[in-house]
């Protein structure tokens, strides 16, 4: 599992800050019918680049929330690279969108509930920590996860009715 870093004082304030701007991307989400997901990419305290879960609205199997946000966060710098920038993510990434963060060198992914299906910073695989691979950005889990981990069970209550 990745080390997550201690944070405290005004970089937890931040973090938390825009943990709540993906929380509400992921209110988008689950108005558009999808799993409800929401990502944004900072960059010396602007946001970037921002997105959310629409895999089903757009028929894109990549159309994660991560890769949608690094999709627009790209277009917006005119550049792949994303040096320097921080993902926020209410879901611990998947395998592809970690793989996806890692080619594009972000600095930090924060997230906010654990996936125990298919989390890659930890919870099921280790992508960001895979000594192979040549970039690992630094990696801070559950800010804000109780309420991001609220939403997604409320939604896949209410599926299952």
């Amino acid at each position: 599992m990745v080390a997550e870093p201690e944070v405290s004082g005004p970089q937890l304030e931040a973090d938390e800050k825009w943990m709540r701007h993906a929380l509400g991307l992921m209110v988008r989400a689950e108005a558009e019918g999808e799993v409800p997901v929401g990502a944004l990419l900072v960059l010396d305290g602007i946001v970037v680049g921002e997105g959310w879960n629409r895999p089903i609205g757009s028929c894109d199997p990549t159309a994660h929330a991560e890769i949608v946000a690094m999709r627009a966060a790209s277009a917006a710098l005119g550049n792949y690279r994303l040096t320097g920038a921080t993902l926020y993510v209410t879901l611990e990434p998947c395998p592809m969108c970690a793989g996806a963060m890692v080619h594009a060198r972000v600095a930090r992914v924060v997230y906010g509930a654990h996936d125990p299906l298919a989390g890659a910073a930890g919870s099921v695989f280790e992508i960001f920590g895979a000594p192979s691979l040549n970039h690992h950005p630094q990696v801070l889990g559950g800010v804000l996860g109780e309420e991001c981990g609220a939403t997604l069970r409320a939604f896949f209550k209410a599926r299952r009715k």
